[in-house]
């Protein structure tokens, strides 16, 4: 009879020992991807912001009834769409407003991913935003009299 022999399969290979070169192979492989993971989040980005302006200049804004400071202002926005606008200066009309912000078309869908993701540079959208204040009207002592007067003679005619 004859002796057994050890027959070698190249695809049973868990019981090798690993060797410095098979280490820094994988090393490297991992380095590669995290590199490659870290190239692909840090990439792309759409900065967004909002410049609003008044004349005359100083007036305190207020941007969906946050307070973003005195014109000429210019604060970051996250999304598109409708705000609202309030800017008060002393001896100027008060002014309230909606203002739609409209989505360029890099930001439509699927278009996005590309621009906030793969697009290796940096994409700024700047909108502005400007308003005239008007000022202040104040009604004379006998216009604001005659006013009461009338106001009060509907009042009393309705209750009737």
């Amino acid at each position: 009879m004859m002796p057994r022999t050890k027959i070698s399969n190249r695809f049973n290979r868990t019981t090798a020992p690993k060797t410095p070169r098979v280490r820094a192979q994988k090393t490297r492989a991992l380095c590669v991807a995290a590199s490659l993971l870290s190239v692909l989040v840090l990439t792309g980005c759409v900065r967004r912001t909002l410049t609003i302006d008044t004349e005359p200049q100083g007036a305190l804004i207020w941007l969906n009834d946050e307070e973003i400071g005195r014109s000429p202002v210019t604060t970051d926005f996250l999304w598109y769409g409708d705000y609202d606008v309030i800017a008060r200066l002393d001896g100027h009309e008060t002014l309230k407003t909606h203002q739609l912000l409209r989505k360029p078309w890099y930001q439509w869908m699927l278009i996005d991913f590309f621009a906030e993701i793969l697009y290796p540079g940096e994409i700024h959208d700047q909108r502005s935003m400007a308003f005239t204040l008007e000022p202040e009207v104040i009604p004379d002592r006998n216009e604001l009299l005659d006013r009461a007067a009338e106001f009060r003679e509907r009042t009393v005619l309705e209750l009737e």
